[in-house]
């Protein structure tokens, strides 16, 4: 599932799976400028594609900028933190404000369960887990964009998050970027976008603690190591559970070997 779905300038991590015909993916964006790229790029096979704001499930402002920046969100951008990084006054700033209805995931009655979780919604994270517990309850990984410097008034920071999803079970797993911005007016060999020392954002997977894989089932495991492997590029992770499920008589006893002898055959 992935939530905030605007194909801009990005390959997710899912792709593999999706490509090899593993996975059915669910995409939303309640942005109708973004769904047109969304289904040239999607295309209609193995794909639901919804026009929803997820949420909390009552009315919201939200605050629309330029398509391409990736900035509309629920969440009021804040000038001061805006003017404070170079370019990011022209990012945020929001071409107009609308009034929509946001939906809860778990009033959302098309998605079942979901096994992989992909969150950029700039600021609205949090409040879709947390209005998302039962159909996230058996969810293995997530993927979620968290803020070190917040750019919109009342959003939730990094730490809010990792509070929230260690307490439901989840500890950090990898970074996949870490992005740096650099301050104004200072700017470096003439390009705004070259980064000083700040930090501003990341994507970070997290992953159900691996040291209680007791409480999962057969067939939670087996998807739990093909997201460890074609998503996360986790090889140590995927050692971790073929061990685990070699004492479950899921694969031949030393498989992990195998798979470390043969990590050439699995791209």
């Amino acid at each position: 599932m992935d939530v905030g779905a605007a194909a801009i300038n990005e390959i997710p991590i899912y792709k593999k799976l999706f490509d090899l015909d593993l996975a059915y993916l669910n995409l939303f964006d309640g942005d109708e400028r973004q769904l047109s790229k969304i289904e040239l790029t999607y295309g209609k096979k193995n794909v639901s594609i919804f026009n929803v704001f997820l949420f909390d499930g009552n009315s919201h402002n939200i605050y629309i900028c330029s398509p391409n920046s990736g900035m509309t969100s629920l969440f009021k951008p804040k000038k001061k933190a805006l003017d404070f990084f170079n370019g990011f006054r022209k990012f945020g700033n929001f071409e107009s404000v609308e009034k929509i209805k946001t939906t809860k995931l778990d009033n959302f009655s098309e998605i079942d369960e979901i096994d992989f979780i992909k969150l950029d919604t700039q600021g609205a994270e949090l409040e879709i887990l947390k209005n998302g517990s039962n159909t996230l309850k058996n969810c293995l990984a997530i993927q979620l964009e968290v803020s070190f410097f917040n750019l919109y008034e009342n959003q939730p920071t990094f730490g809010d998050i990792d509070v929230y999803l260690r307490n439901k079970g989840f500890v950090p797993h990898r970074f996949l970027d870490v992005k740096r911005w650099s301050i104004a007016p200072t700017i470096f060999d003439g390009n705004f976008r070259k980064p000083g020392n700040q930090l501003l954002e990341s994507d970070i997977i997290y992953i159900r603690d691996p040291i209680l894989l007791d409480s999962l089932t057969n067939t939670q495991l087996q998807k739990f190591v093909t997201l460890s492997h074609y998503c996360f590029s986790s090889v140590d992770l995927c050692v971790h559970l073929l061990i685990e499920m070699e004492k479950r008589g899921l694969v031949n006893n030393q498989g992990y070997k195998e798979y470390i002898n043969n990590l050439s055959n699995y791209s």
